[in-house]
């Protein structure tokens, strides 16, 4: 039964979406070129370099679920996983440097958008390889399990992730296991440039899962209340032993593929009919039916544009890494072993 949302817990989340939103808002600016608010150069050119998949208008999955993690429990993340990284506590300066390619970066300035991790606050990784967070997140749940310790994973994937091979080897590992993992679908409804419906036989991930025998439920994804309490009692089993859960969330991913893609493939009634549902907004007018104020909310964003901002122009001014860094970090199978 859905319970009457907690005003401060509430602007928390909100504040949470606001960094994510404000975030992605200016890695898009900075990655398209041309002078704007945040990059005033001369010529305009791109500060963002490299693929960059916003999470715009999926920012409640990522708050609604996140923000009941402890520092160490474990998420992974997907190709477009900036929400999430904020969200399970990572430093959005670090992380803005790191789309810069500067030194100071996750990565050192080495991985970009689809490969920022931060082991100190659990976040085990983007990946730019879709579905290939489910068998790290089931990994790190076997090894929370082994080690017996009181925490959980949680792995986020996309929808188009559920008809390949690793989303079955997954979610039958953790159910034989009984692995302390929430896997959580964030069902955006496109696969790159194809809608995803068409592609995906029967009622879609929640089905898939309890045919293994791993409970579902699915919840509206742009109602960051509903998330968050649809997660809490996801959670609750899996941290009480009763093995992995999976929390399908309906979205939708309001921007391109990429963010240089107009996503001209799509009907522009089906784009606006989605920006209706936008969670930022159904947030702020729950917060105001609850008795909040919107000076609140407003105080909020402000803060959120304002850490962004310092953000770029720390990236902006910070060092670029060092030649001899191209061979560090450098995965080896041992020297003369192929000779």
């Amino acid at each position: 039964m859905s319970k009457p949302p907690d005003l401060p817990l509430l602007a928390q989340l909100y504040h949470c979406m606001a960094r994510i939103r404000a975030f992605e808002n200016a890695a898009e600016t900075l990655s398209q070129g041309g002078v704007s608010a945040y990059n005033k150069t001369a010529d305009g050119s791109a500060k963002v370099r490299g693929p960059l998949h916003l999470s715009t208008g999926q920012e409640a999955v990522a708050a609604g679920v996140c923000l009941q993690l402890q520092v160490q429990d474990y998420i992974t993340s997907t190709h477009r996983g900036h929400g999430h990284t904020l969200a399970k506590g990572a430093d959005l300066t670090r992380m803005m440097c790191e789309l810069f390619g500067k030194a100071s970066g996750f990565n050192g300035g080495k991985g970009g958008s689809m490969h920022i991790a931060d082991f100190s606050v659990g976040m085990l990784g983007a990946n730019g390889v879709v579905a290939a967070g489910l068998p790290i997140a089931v990994g790190a749940a076997h090894a929370i399990k082994l080690q017996q310790r009181p925490h959980v994973t949680v792995c986020f994937f996309g929808d188009g992730a559920t008809n390949r091979g690793p989303f079955l080897e997954a979610l039958n590992w953790a159910r034989i296991h009984t692995l302390p993992v929430l896997f959580v679908c964030e069902d955006n409804r496109w696969s790159a440039t194809t809608a995803s419906a068409p592609m995906i036989a029967g009622p879609g991930a929640a089905a898939r899962s309890e045919s293994l025998g791993i409970e579902a439920v699915q919840v509206d994804g742009n109602d960051v209340w509903a998330v968050y309490q649809a997660a809490a009692l996801c959670l609750q089993a899996v941290r009480g032993g009763q093995g992995p859960r999976l929390l399908h969330a309906l979205t939708y991913r309001v921007k391109g593929h990429v963010s240089v893609d107009p996503a001209l493939y799509r009907d522009p009634a089906e784009v606006e009919a989605a920006l209706r549902l936008d969670p930022m907004a159904r947030a702020r007018d729950a917060y105001l039916a609850a008795g909040g104020a919107l000076a609140d909310l407003q105080a909020l964003d402000a803060q959120a544009d304002d850490e962004v901002a310092q953000a770029v122009q720390r990236a902006d001014t910070a060092p670029w890494p060092l030649a001899d860094a191209a061979y560090t970090d450098v995965q080896t199978t041992g020297e003369g072993q192929w000779f």
